[in-house]
């Protein structure tokens, strides 16, 4: 039965009205239109270790979608990608990993998993020859695979930085300075800290420029600075010394008179202290190696802040001065807001 029009409330015809005239401005009420909505065209780059990606942040600023995969805190070695990683694998247009044997597991997803137009870019296994390897206490030359620490050593890490520049022009020419000016800021902080290191080592008395740390992470660094690398506490298999490792390097400890030993918060170790009180050494638990001092968003959340934060630890304790690191600004060289994604 119809109702006469005139027995129905005029709110009502008032409300159809409207619908009516949605409807035929947007063609169908169930269709989105997405017309109006910016589209994110930027690039996808996907990192490992937070080193790189604060690298990467560095160069891509504002105009890259940067997200790093391993969380901080965790060892990288043993660092076992959740299924959940093989999507953001999967829509990344770059893939930065240090390579070298370092995180083969997010290697095997991404091979298995990426774009076919997307590039994977090995930072060591490109940055240094196979003739350049370096093998010691935590990664033996009988186990083939060579320390990948290479970003500890600043100007290892210009040499990461500018192969992150070749791919992200290659990959996005129309932004190429912008990128290129980005790197430059980068090269003259980067170095500007290098020359600050060298002061800050000259301090230390030559015969108390001996490192002895948990994990061998400071191989490319020692042979730049002239700090002798003792040894470490992990072996190989990133377990626990034997008694007969850790009674060595008790003997080294006290032989070279080694006034401290590092350890870190994500390896922490017992042992250690006991090496450091038989030995005679003091025991500091402060390095980093792939962990970003601060939280995210910290002007000192970087990669120079890193390198940065290490100094002020080591070279004190070694008996040097930390004087050359006085107002030194280890925050992003882009202008803008922190763009990365760090777990």
């Amino acid at each position: 039965m119809k109702i006469p029009l005139y027995k129905i409330p005029i709110q009502l015809l008032y409300l159809a009205a409207a619908c009516l005239t949605i409807v035929a401005l947007t063609g169908c009420a169930d269709v989105k239109d997405n017309s109006s909505e910016d589209q994110d065209n930027r690039l996808k780059v996907v990192t490992t270790v937070s080193p790189l990606t604060s690298l990467v942040e560095n160069i891509g600023g504002t105009l890259i979608q940067l997200e790093g995969l391993i969380p901080e805190g965790v060892n990288s070695h043993t660092f076992e990608p959740s299924p959940s990683v093989a999507s953001v694998l999967a829509q990344a247009d770059l893939i930065v990993l240090n390579g070298l044997f370092l995180e083969e597991p997010t290697l095997a997803m991404a091979q298995a998993n990426k774009q076919e137009t997307a590039t994977l870019l090995l930072l060591g296994d490109k940055a240094i020859t196979k003739d350049e390897w370096v093998f010691d206490f935590s990664f033996p030359e009988a186990n083939g695979h060579p320390n990948p620490h290479l970003w500890t050593d600043p100007l290892m890490g210009i040499k990461y930085a500018e192969l992150i520049l070749q791919e992200l022009i290659r990959l996005d020419s129309v932004n190429s300075e912008y990128y290129q000016a980005n790197f430059a800021k980068l090269k003259v902080k980067t170095e500007d800290l290098h020359q600050r290191i060298v002061l800050a080592v000259e301090t230390i008395p030559p015969a108390n420029r001996k490192l002895v740390t948990y994990h061998d992470s400071f191989p490319m660094f020692g042979a730049r600075y002239g700090i002798e690398i003792v040894g470490a506490i992990q072996p190989s298999d990133f377990t626990e010394p034997s008694a007969k490792s850790v009674a060595e390097l008790i003997d080294q400890v006290k032989a070279l008179n080694v006034p401290s030993i590092f350890g870190s918060e994500v390896f922490p170790s017992p042992i250690m202290e006991q090496i450091a009180k038989e030995g005679g050494a003091e025991f500091i638990d402060e390095l980093r190696d792939d962990d970003l001092p601060g939280t995210s968003g910290d002007l000192q959340h970087t990669y120079l802040g890193l390198i940065l934060s290490n100094m002020q630890i080591m070279i004190p304790a070694l008996g040097g001065t930390a004087e050359a690191f006085t107002n030194f600004d280890p925050s992003v060289v882009f202008v803008g807001n922190q763009t990365a994604i760090y777990p």
